[in-house]
């Protein structure tokens, strides 16, 4: 019996190790944006003009030559929605937090009706589970917060670490705030947020394939006015390749669209060239190039008005349509 059990507990501390192993860039952007600031066109001092505060008082500041959402005390903002219920059944939520390691620092995501997250610099806690981060921070810093939901399960990523994963919530959030302690505000180090990100998520790929015909995205990203891919754009494209490996009677045409900010010919050449990087990905990845072809649109095709950063991130997607 003990031998049993021994080995129980070994395989149990086997499948944790792996799991592990598993959950480092797991995380992916909901396909639509349904928010984003990345804090343009703000005058440093005011307080930034896409969000409501619920308490305390924030301003658009500049830390080391980037504009940021600092808490100058302790408070509470929230993004200005046409309607107080925009999270659907399926989202994520990304935000940048920086960390002094000084005093009392922690940031709060409020999910209404499914409660706060709190996130600290080497812990977080969520409805009572407490998890420690991947590993503490030595030096200041910036984290990257991401939030997953899906219907009734909730995941929290810090830096693509998965640090929380609650299946069977009962509760159906709604709507979202941002908070910050910043006890160190007085002495020029207020809590600081930027780069965040609200998105619509949707069903399995394959399942939207067959039925639209086409999957679009704004999940994979590049190196702002270059053909690069960040590394956060592999997770969909791994999806992407193993649905193919799955079926391998699809053929796909990766097509490129880039938002209005530069010169028509220079977003017609970017986005030929991000297409065939998608494709250049994927081939290594193992799909056989005779069945991805490629084709760049530039800004002729939006999908939202450029006059708003929403519908400019919107216009910077991907699609991938099945080749009849």
């Amino acid at each position: 019996m003990k031998a049993i059990v021994l080995l129980m507990l070994t395989c149990i501390s086997l499948s944790s190790v792996a799991q592990i192993k598993k959950v480092k860039s797991e995380f992916t952007r909901g396909e639509m944006i349904i928010f984003t600031d990345s804090l343009k066109g703000e005058l440093l001092g005011e307080f930034p003009s896409k969000w409501g505060l619920e308490n305390g008082s924030v301003e658009t500041a500049e830390f080391n030559d980037k504009k940021v959402i600092a808490y100058t005390s302790k408070a509470n903002i929230k993004p200005l929605m046409s309607s107080e219920t925009y999270l659907p059944e399926i989202f994520t939520i990304e935000f940048d937090v920086y960390f002094h390691l000084k005093g009392n620092e922690a940031y709060s995501l409020n999910l209404d009706e499914l409660g706060k997250v709190d996130i600290r610099s080497y812990y977080a806690t969520f409805k009572g589970n407490k998890s420690m981060m991947k590993e503490n921070m030595k030096e200041p810093g910036w984290k990257h917060i991401a939030v997953s939901f899906n219907k009734r399960a909730f995941k929290l990523y810090v830096d693509n670490y998965r640090v929380h994963n609650i299946p069977n919530i009962s509760e159906k959030p709604t709507n979202v705030t941002i908070g910050a302690l910043s006890h160190s505000a007085g002495r020029g180090m207020p809590a600081m947020i930027a780069n965040i990100v609200i998105a619509e998520g949707g069903e399995d790929l394959y399942s939207r394939l067959m039925t639209d015909r086409k999957i679009v995205t704004n999940a994979i990203n590049f190196e702002s006015g270059k053909a690069i891919l960040k590394p956060e754009s592999m997770t969909i494209i791994n999806r992407l390749v193993k649905l193919m490996n799955e079926h391998s009677e699809i053929k796909l045409n990766i097509e490129g669209h880039t938002d209005s900010d530069g010169s028509d010919e220079f977003n017609l050449s970017l986005s030929e060239n991000r297409a065939m990087a998608v494709k250049n990905a994927m081939v290594q990845k193992g799909v056989d190039g005779i069945r991805l072809t490629t084709v760049g649109y530039g800004e002729s095709r939006p999908m939202a008005d450029n006059s708003t950063p929403e519908g400019m991130a919107k216009n910077r997607r991907v699609e991938f349509h099945i080749v009849e």
